[in-house]
């Protein structure tokens, strides 16, 4: 029989431990890529990423209640649909937030010294690594104070920007003059490109400033941007074998965890708009440090930037946790090699799967330029829920079932936001579940083993 992870988790550790996750680094960016893609109708695709959140959680609360154990979607999928569901589950969501893992890092070290961003990123990787095989309680602890810090700085940031006045008119000609980075010099941020300067420029402002046109596509991709951040709801599933009392501690914390989210994101996003004006935000590199700047409140700024590279931490800190969980539950049933499934004695961790985690990322980040990283989990993240919506449509009235409209709403926008993300994700998303799908039946090719 396999090892199993002992329950040390109470409520208010699973709550830290979403929030850590949801309440990361994308908060402080990922507004003005959502902004670019939904124009002036960015509260509908907030909106919109919310509904999708809340039926994802809802339904994986359901399941991680009746299914306590490491891995999530992956043991829902095997067990509700079949092992080869919970196998796709399982590999996108590995391959996706293992790419989310670098991203996370990449912030983190951009925001410290964009000059040291990779070797930051790689110290980063190897500090989160170590602190996690030092115990999950460890872990949980160093969260609360990341999340009770970054909360602390959003609050500040959007203070100043619903006390500051009215954003002044934007002007096309000289966005720097508004404390904006000029469009030729500032990349994009997690794989959106920044505005061409006679072209892009006054799409978006002419969007945004005139009460735009409307954009059903544009909705759906801005709320796919802005799901991302709400994903992390799925660390605590995955850390469902290490929760106390998992029947009734897991849907009490993603439910506190989601709602603390959304009431956080609606405020940024309000504040957001109204010191900068919707042009200006979807022109930003760092919207809430432009927020604070357009407030005047210019000791925040430094503030801010500390608050972006802290939330980049908690949400790596989270990231590893999760992704090192279904790992472990994929090597116990050997999807993966079987060295993984393993648990250290004393410290109670899956170990190697930790360790193969954070070398991986390393790897990523010695290889590969992940700003695009977040468009591309984004694609595997919504085929992991849908997986999960399909898999509580089975769940019946004395299991805990929730109202059929929810995974039946959660499915579909879940395959809808997916499909239509920018087509190079959608490519590259199909591409890898083509290849993980094509090792599954190279290792069950016998009916027996399928």
């Amino acid at each position: 029989m396999a090892e199993r992870l002992a329950r040390t988790l109470g409520t208010t550790d699973a709550v830290v431990v979403g929030l850590s996750a949801m309440i990361g680094a994308g908060v402080f960016v990922a507004f003005a890529p959502a902004v670019q893609a939904a124009g002036s109708w960015l509260f509908l695709a907030l909106a919109l990423a919310a509904l999708v959140a809340y039926c994802n959680a809802t339904s994986s609360a359901r399941l991680a209640a009746l299914h306590p154990e490491s891995g999530g979607t992956y043991v829902y999928g095997r067990r509700r649909l079949s092992p080869f569901w919970g196998y796709l589950a399982g590999w996108g969501f590995t391959v996706g937030k293992t790419a989310s893992c670098a991203a996370m890092a990449l912030t983190f070290g951009a925001y410290v010294a964009p000059a040291l961003a990779q070797p930051l990123a790689i110290g980063a990787v190897v500090g989160v690594t170590a602190l996690n095989l030092l115990g999950v309680q460890r872990s949980a602890g160093v969260a609360r104070i990341l999340v009770a810090f970054v909360l602390a700085v959003l609050a500040m940031v959007i203070a100043a920007g619903l006390l500051s006045g009215p954003a002044p008119p934007f002007s096309l000609a000289d966005p720097t003059a508004y404390g904006m980075p000029d469009p030729q010099a500032t990349p994009g941020w997690f794989g959106v490109p920044a505005p061409e300067p006679e072209t892009g420029l006054h799409l978006v402002a002419l969007s945004v400033t005139e009460g735009g046109s409307w954009s059903f596509l544009g909705v759906l991709q801005g709320a796919g941007l802005l799901f991302f951040a709400f994903a992390g709801y799925a660390r605590i599933a995955t850390l469902g074998e290490e929760v106390r009392d998992p029947a009734r501690t897991i849907p009490r914390a993603i439910g506190i965890a989601l709602a603390v989210t959304l009431v956080v994101y609606t405020l940024v996003a309000l504040s957001a708009l109204h010191a900068l004006g919707p042009a200006r935000l979807g022109l930003s590199a760092a919207p809430l440090a432009d927020v604070a700047r357009t407030a005047g409140v210019d000791w925040l700024v430094p503030v801010v930037s500390v608050g972006a590279a802290v939330a980049a931490l908690g949400a790596l800190l989270a990231l590893v946790l999760g992704v090192s969980r279904t790992v472990l539950a994929m090597a116990r049933n050997r999807d993966l090699p079987a060295f993984l499934d393993a648990i250290h004695p004393t410290r109670q961790v899956p170990h190697r799967a930790e360790l193969a985690v954070g070398v991986t990322v390393i790897i990523l980040l010695l290889l590969a330029d992940l700003r695009g990283a977040i468009a591309f989990s984004s694609f595997g993240v919504l085929v992991y829920y849908a997986i999960a919506n399909a898999a509580a449509l089975t769940l019946t009235r004395d299991e805990g079932a929730p109202h059929r409209a929810i995974p039946v709403v959660g499915l579909g926008l879940c395959l809808l936001l997916a499909f239509t993300l920018p087509w190079m994700a959608v490519v590259t998303g199909l591409a890898v579940f083509g290849f993980g799908a094509a090792l599954w039946f190279l290792r069950h090719r016998s009916p027996a083993g399928r």
